[in-house]
């Protein structure tokens, strides 16, 4: 049997070279060899990723926070986000469901089925995409007055709302097409679609927000035109990896033509994993609400504020964790079930170790990254203390990434389904809804309902990981 770990203690120059390897990109065999090699190889380029992911709101919110009437422009950014956060479910969903189709193919070494199942899940998004953006276009102002929005603020944003929801498209292929690149183990091209796409937004939102020269900057306006502009190159970037055949995985137009029956075994897989994430997004949008009715405009622009630097934190750790669900997936794939367990304890431990520092970070910078983001002393107060008590269960909260998307890696998305449904909507939003409500806490009750909710929702992933059930999941 194929060696599982490294038998001696890597020097510099051989990790130096794992990761030049991972950040060129190259279609690897998870199936043998080190485990420890294979989880870097995939963690560093999925982790750069993620957190390229979570600097188009980064960004966003830099340039349009230092605008006039800035509350409003913050408040709309953070509402925004937490209204895609429901189609960001829907693109992480099939995207969780075609990596575990597309990697078990790989370890089961069936690059056409694996390319098939790719096609068909680009038809599916789709088709999905298209009624969102159609509904979002036409309520955007409706959308943000039900998120709690005054009505100075919906009218500011509206414009930004549409474009942003129009543009969606952009979102779910990103999420989807890198999910396929994640599943054939190539994570490094999903990472530079993601740099392809920030630089262009980086480059164009100063210049549309701000305007240059006699050309007028169109504001809020802008940063949804830039972000836009920017997904929708990094999508062009991967499509090009998709059909220029240098790659395991090759998708031409004939696969996207619908085969039903493929279509309806990756539904079976994508649905229940659509419905966690539409469950934990519906539950990060009454939390929103919930903040901006007991906060006011400013309570609300510092939660979004702190919230937008969480999830710069915590996609990096997402993007270590999807490491655990190709490597589940392949491995599972190959029949090698204990190797495949043993990736998920591995990667459990980097992640947790990862997200030790970003709390020792939290704890220490919050008042220097809080006022990056905004001018207003109100608002960096209410960030400050959404930070302090949201950090306070991150080695949990990496943990618990890595248990989901191994489940999620294995086929099996109902048992994270179930979990979510439980910790998030019987648990985090009552809790939050008391403690904001009936105690009178207002948002200082709403942050610490969620590190409360998020360790429970570990501890339930530990135990019902240990009882193994996942490892007979057929796919």
């Amino acid at each position: 049997m194929p060696s599982q770990t490294s038998p001696a203690t890597p020097t510099f120059s051989g990790i130096w070279s794992i990761i030049k390897r991972s950040i060129r990109g190259e279609d690897i065999d998870l199936t043998h060899g080190s485990l420890r090699t294979a989880i870097i190889l995939l963690a560093i380029p999925m982790m750069l990723e993620m957190a390229m992911e979570s600097v188009f709101a980064l960004v966003d919110l830099y340039f349009v926070g230092h605008l006039e009437h800035s509350s409003y422009a913050i408040q709309t950014v953070g509402l925004t986000e937490s209204v895609l956060a429901v189609l960001y479910s829907l693109a992480i969903g099939l995207s969780m469901a075609t990596t575990a189709v597309v990697a078990r193919r790989i370890g089961e070494k069936k690059p056409i089925d694996a390319s098939r199942a790719g096609g068909q899940a680009i038809f599916v998004a789709l088709i999905l995409n298209s009624i969102v953006s159609i509904f979002g276009i036409i309520y955007a102002k409706e959308i943000l007055l039900l998120m709690g929005a005054s009505e100075e603020s919906a009218r500011h944003g509206e414009r930004f709302t549409q474009i942003m929801m129009g543009s969606s498209v952009f979102i779910m292929l990103l999420f989807l097409i890198n999910g396929i690149f994640r599943g054939a183990g190539n994570a490094a091209i999903a990472m530079k679609s993601l740099v392809v796409a920030n630089a262009i937004n980086i480059i164009l939102c100063p210049l549309l927000i701000n305007g240059i020269g006699p050309v007028e900057g169109l504001g809020l306006t802008g940063a949804a035109i830039a972000t836009s502009i920017g997904r929708g190159t990094g999508v062009i970037y991967q499509l090009y990896h998709l059909s220029n055949g240098k790659h395991i995985i090759r998708i031409y137009l004939k696969y996207l033509k619908p085969r039903w029956y493929e279509i309806i075994a990756l539904c079976k897989i994508a649905g229940p994993a659509v419905l966690q994430f539409v469950i934990a997004s519906c539950s990060w949008i009454f939390l929103a609400q919930l903040v901006a009715v007991t906060g006011a405009d400013e309570g609300s622009a510092g939660y979004q504020t702190a919230l937008r630097l969480m999830m710069f934190f915590m996609l990096p750790a997402w993007g270590l964790s999807n490491a655990a669900a190709t490597l589940v997936g392949q491995n599972l794939g190959a029949g090698l079930l204990e190797r495949a367990e043993k990736a998920v304890f591995k990667t459990a431990r980097y992640n947790a170790l990862y997200m030790l520092i970003v709390t020792a970070i939290s704890f220490a910078c919050a008042d220097l990254l809080v006022s990056f983001f905004s001018n207003d002393q109100e608002v960096r107060k209410v960030a400050k203390e959404a930070i302090y008590i949201m950090s306070t269960a991150y080695v949990l909260y990496g943990i618990g990434m890595v248990l989901i998307n191994a489940f999620n890696g294995a086929g099996d998305t109902q048992t994270p389904t179930w979990i979510n449904l439980v910790g998030f909507w019987l648990l985090q939003i009552p809790l939050a809804h008391i403690l904001a409500r009936h105690f009178e806490m207002g948002p200082t009750g709403v942050f610490m309902a969620i590190p409360i909710a998020e360790s429970c929702i570990t501890v339930a992933g530990i135990i019902l990981f240990r009882k193994g059930n996942w490892k007979s999941v057929k796919v």
